[in-house]
């Protein structure tokens, strides 16, 4: 955190428009940093009282108006970034906002760069890691479930469930650890002070936090889902219908989609990025040949395929080579399309631990059963409480923590070896809110944020 990590985040001051580009009724110019005062001095003629919103004028060097506006004064520590803060509120054209930038870097800040403002509130221990990224989460969230997981990181939800787990390690880690002091005693540490008891109470406690969020990730990241398939078994009137809109187009003619065709589409808050591609059959069209090879790319970075079938013809040899060919990672839902046509129901089947859901595209019966099933099978649970917006890294960090209990459970016999993997187990946890973070790690994740935030 701050008193860990030196730099030059205390000793010069920044400034950033903090509100969205473009032109719009109000415009934040968030200034942070020891010449905040002095900026507000030189713009305002006085820095306005601490958190006092106060209407005032601003003007340039020469005396000349700017704009009138509101105008913010917090103090540090009490403040965002944890420094002295300015924010000017003025109207919010693009001009105006680079104008009253301009002055604030002429009054001696410098343009912050992206991220900046809560890199700053991270390294002056008002946020945790988790939480700071939570802030960029947030912004960029792009369903209202997704925004409700973002303002729980945010408010320190994830940060507390990662921190009681931690503490549970160090307490664990310390008694291990206070064991290998006495090597002569004929006392078996590790049974009387229940060490496997707890690694197992961990590893419960860990996959409550894992679950939420995994949950969490869905919603940020959302799914890839590819629909492969033959020509003209309506994969593209499967995406207007999934979309709700006509993003494709549908002709009776095999072989109209020559290229990938994607759409972001929402249920029940997880974004799905679906992805209409070539159908796969042999062919000596040369553009279509293209779209094919196209089709196996979008294919390898699917979460979901779909493979869609003429129910009236059903799974035939080409279906069986294509489902042969997909990756193992990849999850398969089989889709009987044009049930309109066949005269069945819709439905879902589970044929041979495969989902088999049985809807008609063109008049959207059962198109409700695949929206379910496609939730059910990345393990996504509606309306969970205490889901947590979630990284890959945090995933990744939760993954270690698991593996290094699970070799800790199966070293009982060795007390070192336990408190080395319970010292792994700590160190993995603790990447999660900044406690053990690389510089070049923190670099990177701040660089994603927004300029002014």
């Amino acid at each position: 955190m701050a008193s860990n990590q030196p730099g030059v985040f205390n000793t010069d001051t920044i400034a950033a428009v903090a509100t969205a580009p473009g032109a719009g009724g109000i415009g934040v110019v968030r200034v942070s940093g020891p010449l905040s005062v002095e900026i507000a001095k030189h713009i305002l003629g006085h820095c306005p009282p601490p958190r006092h919103a106060a209407y005032l004028p601003f003007f340039q060097a020469d005396g000349t108006l700017i704009d009138r506006g509101i105008a913010l004064y917090f103090p540090n520590p009490h403040s965002y970034t944890g420094e002295d803060v300015l924010e000017l509120q003025a109207h919010g054209g693009t001009a105006l906002m680079q104008i009253l930038l301009a002055r604030c870097i002429e009054c001696g800040a410098r343009h912050a760069q992206a991220g900046e403002f809560t890199q700053r509130a991270y390294l002056n221990d008002k946020l945790d890691l988790a939480q700071a990224e939570a802030v960029a989460d947030l912004i960029n969230a792009a369903t209202m479930e997704a925004a409700r997981s973002a303002v729980r990181s945010l408010s320190g939800e994830f940060s507390q469930a990662i921190q009681r787990l931690l503490q549970q390690l160090i307490d664990l880690r310390m008694y291990v650890e206070a064991c290998l002091d006495f090597p002569e005693e004929e006392i078996d540490f590790i049974s009387q002070g229940r060490v496997l008891e707890k690694l197992q109470a961990n590893q419960a406690a860990l996959r409550i936090i894992f679950e939420q969020a995994k949950q969490g990730s869905l919603l940020r990241e959302g799914i890839n889902v590819v629909l492969i398939g033959q020509p003209n078994v309506g994969k593209s009137s499967l995406l207007n219908a999934l979309s709700g809109e006509e993003v494709a187009i549908v002709t009776p003619i095999a072989g109209t989609t020559r290229d990938t065709i994607k759409s972001v589409i929402q249920i029940e808050g997880v974004p799905l990025h679906i992805i209409d591609t070539a159908g796969l059959r042999d062919t000596d069209d040369a553009v279509e040949q293209v779209g094919i090879a196209r089709t196996w790319k979008a294919i390898e970075t699917a979460h979901v395929a779909l493979l869609l079938v003429d129910s009236q013809h059903g799974i035939g040899p080409l279906e069986t080579t294509i489902l042969q060919k997909l990756p193992d990672q990849v999850k398969k839902i089989w889709v009987h399309n044009k049930i309109d046509v066949s005269r069945e129901t819709s439905r879902v089947d589970l044929i041979e631990n495969n989902q088999h859901v049985f809807l008609s595209a063109k008049t959207g019966d059962g198109i409700g059963h695949l929206k379910k099933t496609l939730l059910e099978i990345v393990g996504y649970q509606p309306g969970g409480e205490g889901v947590f917006m979630a990284r890959a890294r945090h995933l990744q960090a939760l993954t270690n923590v698991e593996q290094h209990l699970e070799l800790a459970l199966h070293q009982l016999h060795a007390a070192e070896l336990v408190a080395e993997e319970l010292r792994c187990a700590q160190e993995a946890l603790g990447s999660i809110t900044g406690e053990f973070t690389p510089d070049d790690l923190l670099g990177e994740i701040f660089s994603r944020f927004c300029i002014g935030k």
